[in-house]
């Protein structure tokens, strides 16, 4: 698996769990750790798919 196909699958897990973190602000459940985890992911893919581009 290349390193774009990895940075966009790591993007795509973090996006919807950084934005299931907000809703558990209003939610019950653990909202702040969630968004962490999901924000650092999103972050993480973006920039490993950005660094494999041409």
């Amino acid at each position: 698996m290349s390193e774009g196909r990895t940075g966009g699958v790591m993007a795509a897990i973090g996006a919807p769990l950084a934005l299931a973190g907000v809703a558990m602000h209003l939610l019950p459940g653990p909202g702040v750790p969630v968004f962490i985890v999901g924000a650092a992911l999103l972050v993480t893919g973006l920039a490993m798919a950005a660094a494999a581009r041409p």
